[in-house]
């Protein structure tokens, strides 16, 4: 899968097929995060992108300035990242929400290739790939709405928990930004 593939399927099987103001859910595969024309730039990319950013949004930049110094400019007017696909969602009347990475728990899609492939497994007996074809679409009939509705269930009910978890830890973001702090001070005296 890549962007070119995603974002036409998105932007011509997906949206037009869906209810009206409808909340999409994303993993963070990189198709998904391909950032918008003029969003900015990551600190990965040339310097060439910096400055082009930097000059898009009228910030004033030098021509000896280090690839580091463009960045930290950069960063210091840095909006919130902004992604094609929330943009094409968006003049469809849609709202895209990603879930946290690193959390297939949360992932619906997961669960249902979870169903298709529990299927195949259970009933293939590797004679041919003929078979394995049959189960695969087999198996996405298993898929139906009350199985999306069971699954939705089961991925709010594992959302909760985590808010729970997160409660009983409410200074931990504080606790973490003094220790980098401390340690970004241990590294000046250096």
């Amino acid at each position: 899968m890549n962007w070119k593939v995603f974002s036409e399927w998105f932007s011509q099987q997906l949206l037009p097929n869906i209810p009206e103001n409808s909340l999409i859910i994303l993993d963070n595969a990189p198709y998904h995060n391909v950032l918008a024309e003029n969003a900015f730039p990551k600190k990965g990319h040339s310097i060439q992108k910096f400055k082009q950013w930097l000059t898009h949004n009228e910030i004033p930049w030098q021509e000896n300035m280090l690839k580091a110094e463009l960045y930290e400019l950069c960063c210091r007017f840095a909006p919130k990242p902004e992604f094609s696909l929330d943009k094409l969602a968006f003049e469809k009347g849609h709202t895209i929400l990603r879930t946290p990475p690193y959390h297939p728990e949360l992932q619906p899609i997961e669960k249902c290739w979870g169903v298709v492939k529990n299927h195949i497994a259970a009933n293939n007996d590797f004679t041919s790939m003929e078979k394995v074809k049959s189960l695969l679409e087999e198996g996405f009939l298993k898929v139906t709405p009350q199985t999306i509705s069971g699954i939705s269930k089961k991925i709010k009910k594992q959302e909760d928990d985590f808010w729970i978890e997160d409660s009983k830890y409410p200074n931990i973001e504080n606790n973490l930004d003094d220790e980098i702090d401390l340690l970004d001070e241990e590294d000046e005296n250096l």
